[in-house]
């Protein structure tokens, strides 16, 4: 928790390049210690949805030069074979320099294009709180050791402290640039933390200038909102259609009951796995009465060497004797993100209008709410 306060935090300083013709994509020019030369540099995009490198190359007598072409700015990472840690900067298709840091990676100074002086205002306020941040790890670390119960509660509440110094900074900069993508990338990921409420994101994305809204980041903050509010309890659950083991389309609308279970599972979780027990009680009881139960799999992960043999293999194994669907794309699966699936198992109850009465109920709960409605 400690670590993910900060972890933006880096020195950006910012000059003009308008004496400099704008490239057609982004250049990054960098200069590093000789030390470095011979290793290799890599830019890298880390993303929920898969993490790759841009360009590489081999520092060179100090030296090191990276290009490439971005559809809008967005956060990426820069490494250095054989190097601890890495550098965070915001990439769009400007000239980029940055004079590297020796010993401390993402203590270099990048300059160059409007998202990253942006981005260093996001950071300036928290370089002080990043030290308080590390002296606090250490007292933490230390009082731990001796079992020392007032230091520690004392060193969480400063802890807290600094978390809401932090974010409400940031979120005040949010509304300040709106004419930024840095701002929306920011949002995103406090959105995703769950730093901000929903409600808070939709205000604060709503500020956003027309060519922010156009970014991957604001698209993904739209996303996650409208999908949020689509799902809360009360609302009709959005339809959806997906193949199931045999290729066969089946549609929630096809399927419905008098009372409908979504249950988001996939091979691979532990969770899921062992939930599946209790779940298949369930619709033993009350299958007859009018309960339909439809798994969407999040299979599809890169660590299973084939996804539909262990989803089939899973129904079969565990009993899931109901409607199986997936897309075999893991968190990607168009399903899951249109109900915004961020973990598994997730489930939805729906009443026989199509109504999400309840969500997340698992073990003794879930049967009872069933009975309640079903007995």
């Amino acid at each position: 928790m400690i670590k993910k306060l900060l972890i933006l935090v880096l020195v950006i300083g910012f000059v003009s390049c308008e004496k400099e013709s704008k490239p057609e994509g982004f250049v990054i020019d960098g200069n590093i210690d000789s030390y470095f030369s011979g290793r290799e540099i890599k830019l890298s995009r880390i993303a929920r949805s898969g993490s790759y490198t841009v360009d590489s190359t081999i520092i060179t007598n100090g030296k090191l030069q990276l290009k490439g072409k971005v559809d809008s700015p967005d956060l990426y990472y820069i490494f250095i074979d054989n190097h601890p840690g890495s550098l965070p900067l915001i990439i769009e298709n400007e000239r980029i320099e940055i004079d590297f840091h020796k010993d401390t990676i993402d203590a270099s100074i990048v300059t160059g294009g409007k998202e990253n002086e942006v981005f260093n205002v996001f950071q300036s306020f928290a370089r002080p709180l990043k030290k308080q941040n590390a002296q606090l790890a250490e007292t933490f670390k230390e009082a731990r050791s001796k079992g020392d119960m007032e230091t520690m509660q004392a060193v969480r509440k400063t802890f807290d402290s600094l978390v809401k110094i932090n974010n409400d900074k940031s979120i005040e900069n949010i509304s300040k640039y709106n004419d930024a993508v840095t701002s929306a990338i920011i949002l995103e990921d406090f959105l995703m933390a769950k730093v901000v409420t929903v409600s808070k994101a939709n205000e604060l994305y709503n500020t956003f200038t027309e060519d922010v809204k156009e970014s991957r980041a604001a698209k993904e903050i739209k996303r996650v909102i409208d999908a949020t509010l689509a799902t809360e309890i009360g609302s009709v659950a959005p339809n959806f259609s997906a193949p199931n083991p045999d290729g066969e389309i089946i549609s929630l609308q096809d399927i419905k009951g008098k009372v409908t279970i979504i249950d988001f599972w996939a091979a691979w979780c532990g969770p899921c796995r062992r939930e599946n027990p209790n779940v298949v009680k369930v619709y033993n009881k009350y299958h007859d009465k009018g309960l339909e139960i439809i798994g969407v799999s999040l299979d599809g992960t890169k660590r299973q060497n084939n996804p539909k043999d262990a989803w089939v293999n899973a129904i079969a194994s565990d009993s899931l004797n109901w409607h199986h669907v997936s897309n075999l794309n893991y968190f990607n699966d168009p399903v899951a993100k249109l109900y915004n699936i961020n973990s598994i198992p997730a489930t939805f109850i729906l009443d026989e209008n199509g109504k999400i009465i309840a969500k997340n109920l698992r073990g003794s709960a879930l049967e009872q709410k069933i009975s309640e409605l079903l007995d």
